[in-house]
């Protein structure tokens, strides 16, 4: 189903596509190529925050399911160098650049094609557009089946340049007005500090005795006001975690009162952030978007991983090559669940 969701401050016109089957319902929109809504049809229970307009996509800052691009999280100063030119990109949080820039793949209205279980959103970013080298083709496609859904991001640039997407929905296993008393587990057994501007460093703690240790299920809420200088810095969580093996597999569990979503992908790790900088905004069900109402689990390339030569996994693609990155959201009854 097509329906209007809002306009843009041009008066372009967003849509809102539902897509269902006989256990989930999905709903996306072409502005962003974000996810609004992802239902359990047993439960009733919507486990990703989103607005309830078009418009109120358009004016937040909070990147709810937004797709994003072409880079995300921190790039540290906005700057990059490859193939020895130095690339300035738009600071726009702290002294950093965030999420591709000003506008990056989250804030623009996408090209739309449908099938009866997937939509694809695809776009062209010009060469120089936020700062970036290269034209770039990209694609995102929303493909629902069972149980779940799976992203697919793809991208083709004619020079040398940056991929690093994620999608950057914010979860609540039971649609809750907090996250704090749901369960999460990650599958890592380390995990990366930030500097004091936010900036994930090329570094991996061991999460033994310390508040990020989620190898085992653990309350968001049970650790989070330690204090420990890295959530006092982050004002909560808001960290990468590197995820050992290669190709799709099993990042993190988050554990409501009847539902558990598993978050599986093929990208190096996966950034846990509970909504810390929520501004008390209205959400799609009258609800209030208060700090830690929600987690973000999102599945992406370390943050500023371009300008560490030590790492070894850069999102850097080729000119006239294809590289596509996925990621998995899935929904379970808590009752069923392996642990």
């Amino acid at each position: 189903m097509k329906e209007v969701f809002g306009k843009t401050e041009e008066g372009r016109t967003i849509w809102l596509w539902t897509i269902e089957n006989e256990n989930l319902i999905m709903k996306v929109t072409n502005f962003g190529a974000a996810l609004v809504s992802f239902i359990d049809r047993k439960t009733g229970i919507d486990v990703v925050k989103g607005y309830k307009t078009g418009e109120e996509y358009v004016k937040a800052n909070a990147y709810l399911g937004a797709s994003v691009g072409r880079t995300a999280n921190r790039i540290k100063n906005g700057r990059f160098t490859l193939d020895g030119k130095t690339y300035q990109l738009p600071i726009n949080n702290g002294p950093n650049c965030n999420h591709g820039g000003l506008k990056g793949f989250s804030y623009v209205l996408w090209d739309t094609e449908v099938s009866a279980s997937a939509v694809i959103f695809t776009r062209r970013f010009e060469d120089g557009e936020e700062g970036f080298p290269g034209a770039m083709n990209a694609s995102i496609t929303y493909a629902l089946d069972g149980n779940g859904i799976t992203i697919t991001a793809e991208a083709e640039s004619d020079a040398r340049t940056l991929f690093a997407y994620t999608n950057h929905a914010y979860f609540n296993a039971d649609n809750s007005t907090s996250v704090l008393n749901q369960q999460l587990c990650v599958r890592s057994d380390v995990y990366s500090p930030q500097d004091d501007t936010n900036v994930t460093l090329c570094e991996n703690v061991p999460v033994e005795g310390t508040p990020f240790d989620f190898r085992t299920p653990h309350l968001i809420g049970e650790r989070i006001d330690e204090a420990d200088p890295q959530l006092l810095v982050a004002r909560g969580y808001d960290h990468w975690y590197p995820i050992g093996g290669s190709g799709m597999r099993e990042m993190a569990v988050l554990s409501g009162s009847k539902l558990e979503l598993i978050v599986s992908s093929d990208m190096p790790g996966i950034h846990v952030y509970t909504s810390n900088w929520f501004t008390d905004e209205t959400g799609k069900y009258g609800e209030t978007l208060v700090p830690r109402s929600a987690v973000a689990l999102e599945a992406s390339f370390r943050p500023n991983a371009v300008n560490y030569p030590e790492e070894t996994k850069k999102p850097i693609i080729e000119p006239d090559e294809n590289y596509a990155y996925h990621i998995r959201f899935r929904l379970r009854p808590r009752e069923r669940s392996q642990g």
